[in-house]
């Protein structure tokens, strides 16, 4: 009977593999009423394609189509109606779907205008929304962690090169590790998502980490070698000492720089390099990173920084930073 009857001629648009199930016979049905209605029913399995925007990528939601109408009669001689105005599927739960969450789905009716004549098309709309349960696992969670697994450094004494140095370098490692896992269960698109993004930053702040310890050993080992120069030149002069600005102030004219004198008693603290930036010697910079850079009228509008507690820094200015960014990541992708 089915091959004696008219079929509708309807296919998928937008589809790339349709099978027909036949096994062990054709899974097909067909009811003819006695006022003319006909039922037909086909079972069919349709691979479909469905344009990801993957931006927010594993927090993303798509809306997949499911086109289907006429090949070949135009709406003046065949015209799909829905029989409801929503569409029925089956029970959610049965949905075998690991990592998308079925949301719902709706279906639209619309008139597609071709040279050959107006068709009607049908299409049924799957919202989808991606677990972000695996993804939190495999990468967001070691990401983390490695991160504050580089602050650890902060706490290490800065004369142990080699633990700090190979801690670092760990680090960086591991990220890049993570970072090519990541990118290997995405497809290769050309623009940055939600995931490279977060790699991208912990990367970041692991690399900083690991430069941070070269400046600070850059610094002081200049300084340490600096100060030992200056206190064996020093142990050659006779009488000639160095005299900070501040012991000066009081009884002799701000242009006056050293002064030739048999002892005296620096305060606490100093030490005779402090000469090196007395009043009228040109600081250049806007941040002075030298101890002996602490008096006179250059350090107005400049900001002193401490080469040797650059670690207490650190301590406080990374965890704050990786803070706020996760804040303001998880809040922006999540709920704006």
């Amino acid at each position: 009977m089915v091959g004696k009857i008219w079929i509708p001629d309807t296919f998928f648009r937008n589809s790339r593999k349709s099978d027909a199930h036949w096994i062990t016979t054709p899974n097909r049905l067909l009811r003819i009423w006695n006022d003319g209605r006909v039922l037909y029913t086909l079972r069919l399995t349709i691979n479909a394609e469905c344009y990801l925007q993957l931006h927010n990528f594993p927090m993303d939601e798509h809306s997949c189509p499911l086109e289907f109408s006429s090949y070949g009669y135009p709406k003046n001689e065949i015209e799909y109606k829905w029989k409801k105005p929503s569409v029925e599927v089956a029970d959610p739960k049965y949905w075998r779907l690991y990592q998308f969450a079925f949301v719902g789905l709706r279906n639209s009716t619309e008139i597609s205008h071709t040279i050959s004549g107006d068709y009607v098309i049908m299409t049924i709309f799957f919202h989808l929304s991606r677990r972000m349960g695996y993804f939190t696992i495999q990468t967001y969670i070691p990401c983390i962690l490695t991160v504050v697994l580089s602050w650890v450094s902060f706490w290490i004494n800065k004369d142990a090169v080699p633990a700090r140095t190979s801690l670092g370098i760990t680090t960086v490692l591991t990220m890049t590790t993570l970072s090519t896992i990541a990118r290997k269960s995405l497809p290769k698109v050309s623009y940055v998502t939600a995931m490279d993004l977060f790699v991208s930053v912990c990367f970041i702040f692991v690399f900083a980490a690991l430069m941070e310890y070269g400046a600070l050993h850059y610094f002081t080992s200049n300084k340490n070698g600096k100060a030992t120069r200056d206190r064996n030149k020093a142990s050659k002069l006779p009488v000639l000492q160095c005299v900070p600005f501040q012991l000066m102030s009081s009884g002799l004219q701000p242009g006056t720089t050293l002064i030739p004198m048999n002892s005296i008693t620096l305060p606490p603290g100093e030490d005779d390099s402090g000469c090196q930036c007395l009043e009228g010697k040109d600081c250049t910079s806007f941040f002075c990173c030298f101890e002996d850079c602490r008096t006179g009228s250059w350090r107005e509008g400049r900001i002193h920084i401490r080469i040797a507690k650059i670690d207490s820094y650190s301590r406080i200015f990374f965890p704050t930073a990786f803070v706020l960014f996760n804040l303001v990541y998880w809040v922006g992708y999540l709920y704006l």
